[in-house]
């Protein structure tokens, strides 16, 4: 009998931590196409891309940046890499898409609602720099604005550029704005959806919440609508719901965007030990390691 395939994701460096919570976060384009290829190479189907500002490591959604990195990384590797249409603080819904728009990826990331998304408590480390901690800081006031109108711009120009969106769902309502898209035809079917839980100001990094979200988006959907992947935000509830989608037929999401530890007593030298971590899960929970075109045919993408 033939192992059910998996795919996992690493997210490389994300746009809501800052480089002073941990030196292995990369910064760069350099270090972020490095971090990237090192993670595919680890087992890596696909690579989920924000980029920084390389003087100071500030999140910033530049577009000569995104094609820097995703041009760095398909001359280095066969990964599907995804960038984020998250944008930033002020940017319409234009200025996110820009990296889908004009860069055409085969893949990008769409955000399913809005929702206060707050890392303020995060711990200030002192070789934080005053910008980090301010940042930080002001997360106490953000709402992550995803409108209706948002997101049927975005479903537009994701059809004109011929980019299969993963819809990023961080609670359970965002099934139900998924489920509205998909009435009004904004949806192509079947689609892919990663459960991002642990975010405070959304749903927790728990087992139950997993399983409720798949549950809830079965009972949407239909179970052969969708593919779905688990991303858990923080340690412990990273690996955990990696192994809880290993058991439940999913894939998984790993990286230093979402995760800064490795285990309880140790932080993460790169993201490709937490890919390394989550692949040994996979042969012990009876599933089997996709290729970047195997992921490709899962998720109806076109063969490199």
């Amino acid at each position: 009998m033939s192992l059910e395939p998996v795919f996992l994701s690493c997210a490389i460096t994300g746009g809501m931590s800052v480089p002073g919570q941990s030196d292995a976060i990369p910064v760069t384009p350099e270090e972020i196409v490095e971090s990237a290829v090192e993670a595919h190479e680890t087992g890596a189907a696909i690579v989920h891309i924000h980029v920084r500002e390389p003087q100071t490591g500030k999140p910033i959604a530049d577009l000569g940046l995104f094609k820097e990195v995703l041009a760095g990384i398909g001359e280095r590797c066969d990964a599907i890499a995804q960038p984020t249409s998250g944008g930033g603080v002020g940017m319409t819904i234009e200025e996110r898409a820009r990296v889908v728009t004009e860069c055409r990826p085969e893949m990008a990331t769409f955000n399913c609602g809005s929702f206060n998304f707050g890392i303020f408590g995060a711990r200030h480390r002192p070789e934080m720099a005053d910008w980090e901690i301010k940042y930080l800081e002001s997360t106490r006031d953000y709402v992550f604005r995803n409108t209706f109108r948002d997101m049927y711009r975005l479903s537009e120009l994701f059809r004109e550029a011929n980019t299969k969106p993963e819809y990023e769902v961080y609670d359970v309502g965002h099934l139900y704005n998924l489920q509205h898209l998909a009435e009004q035809e904004l949806v192509d079917f079947p689609f892919h959806v990663q459960f991002v839980l642990g975010v405070l100001g959304a749903n927790s990094a728990s087992i139950e919440q997993l399983v409720h979200m798949r549950r809830t988006a079965i009972g949407l959907f239909g179970e052969d609508g969708f593919t779905w992947s688990a991303a858990g935000v923080g340690y412990p509830g990273q690996f955990h719901l990696a192994a809880t989608a290993l058991m439940l037929g999913g894939h998984m999401r790993v990286g230093l965007e979402d995760n800064l530890r490795v285990t309880t007593s140790e932080r993460a030298r790169s993201n490709a030990a937490l890919v390394e971590k989550a692949m040994a899960l996979v042969p012990l929970l009876d599933r089997a390691s996709a290729s970047a075109d195997e992921a490709r045919e899962l998720l109806g993408l076109a063969l490199t």
